[in-house]
């Protein structure tokens, strides 16, 4: 009897610690996502990761930025493209895991300018209408040791450069004049953008790989000890911290890039699950189990028949389609291969790769139905200007326009 007591004491534990958790009646904000208006007039900038600063990852293209698509030009840079690069007016600024950054032509993919800026990197660029900001992971070949680059956006020359005690992989978000990162040994820093100057620093109990978020003036990150907190960007004070606690002991570690919408942060977990947390108190609201390690970063979108959703992968091999405020599955797709990079959606299309069958997938935001394949990908394939679409794949740049048919002679 002793023995059975424990056994189901533990199985409450195990389902307790690592199950899904849901609270229906948690706050959740219904407001519009505000998503950037795209100027005609003015040069297109898709400036950092994610798209906007609270890294929605969800960009409204016109009806016929949409499959079929054909290839424009290509480019191999020759290593891993582990992030997606940015884009500002007719460039599109990609950083490979070299440490090489590259300026290139949107139109032709002729390279303007390169510059070699460490031996290894794995973070997207960010950019201003004068620089291109860089972090990088190893700043020489066998240095445990990073640094953060501003580099002039014309020329390539570099403005400024500040090296850092650990190696960092969290890309950069510029807002109001300062710049933005983590590092590997717990720092998150504040830097003035024109300068350099460390403005402050906040650490957290493990490394911060993920790039901060930004909404109603409060940085948003988790770290590898598995605590999310939320920093208040002008001085760097700590305004909330909770753990994940989905692993059998302890916490799983936060990877992800966080998306703050809805009132909500949401980000995934090695401990498998898709968290959502209040925005105000840190509060869980749900927790959804995978399976699987979730390193990938959200989607969030504003979806006919479905509402607000968020799309994410798992390396259980499955993209998912989650109710925003309730936490339930929508629909889910299995890509037959581990997804560790992050989906980003165009339009109706959410695309995402996976590193099982290395294919870059698109799929109809409201029914998880494909519309679009291609036999090229690894992390987080796809940005675009709105006109075309720029695919990342293993070590490949692409660009790609819609295929439309030729208009019938009368």
């Amino acid at each position: 009897m002793l023995a059975g007591a424990l056994a189901a004491a533990a199985l409450i534990y195990i389902e307790d610690r690592t199950g899904s958790i849901y609270h229906p009646h948690a706050r959740f904000v219904a407001k519009p996502l505000n998503l950037p208006k795209v100027a005609e007039a003015a040069p297109f900038v898709w400036p950092n990761y994610g798209y906007t600063k609270n890294h929605l990852r969800d960009f409204p293209a016109p009806a016929d930025l949409a499959p079929p698509l054909r290839e424009i030009w290509s480019r191999n840079e020759g290593a891993l493209l582990e992030f997606p690069p940015v884009i500002y007016g007719n460039r599109i600024y990609q950083l490979a895991d070299n440490g090489v950054l590259s300026a290139i032509d949107t139109e032709t993919g002729r390279v303007v300018w390169q510059q070699r800026l460490g031996a290894l990197s794995a973070s997207s660029p960010a950019v201003t209408p004068t620089t291109v900001y860089v972090t990088i992971f190893s700043r020489q070949p066998g240095v445990e040791a990073g640094r953060i680059v501003a580099v002039d956006r014309q020329t390539g020359a570099i403005r400024w450069s500040h090296d850092l005690p650990s190696p960092s992989e969290s890309s950069p978000l510029v807002a109001e004049g300062r710049v933005y990162f983590g590092s590997q040994d717990g720092t998150l820093y504040a830097l003035e953008a024109e300068t350099g100057r460390i403005v402050w620093t906040y650490h957290a109990e493990g490394a911060v790989k993920a790039s901060p978020t930004l909404a109603e003036g409060v940085l948003y990150f988790g770290d590898y000890a598995g605590n999310l907190q939320a920093v208040e960007a002008r001085t760097g004070r700590l305004i909330w911290k909770v753990a994940s606690e989905g692993a059998i002991i302890g916490s799983g570690t936060f990877y992800s890039t966080a998306a703050v919408a809805y009132g909500r942060v949401f980000l995934g977990n090695t401990d498998g699950r898709v968290y959502a947390f209040d925005q105000r108190t840190g509060a869980l609201d749900w927790a959804v189990q995978t399976g699987a390690y979730v390193y990938s970063s959200p989607a969030v979108a504003e979806v006919p028949g479905l509402g607000p959703t968020l799309y994410i992968g798992s390396y259980d091999g499955h993209l998912y389609a989650i109710n925003a405020r309730t936490g339930a599955i929508d629909w889910s797709f299995d890509a037959a291969g581990k997804i560790s990079g992050s989906p980003t959606i165009v339009g109706d299309v959410v695309y995402f790769s996976d590193l099982g069958t290395n294919r870059t997938w698109g799929l109809n935001i409201a029914t998880g139905k494909p519309v679009f394949q291609f036999p090229e990908g690894a992390f987080d394939p796809v940005v675009t200007n709105g006109q075309t679409i720029f695919l990342s794949g293993y070590s490949t740049l692409r660009a790609l326009k819609p295929a439309h048919p030729p208009p019938q002679a009368p």
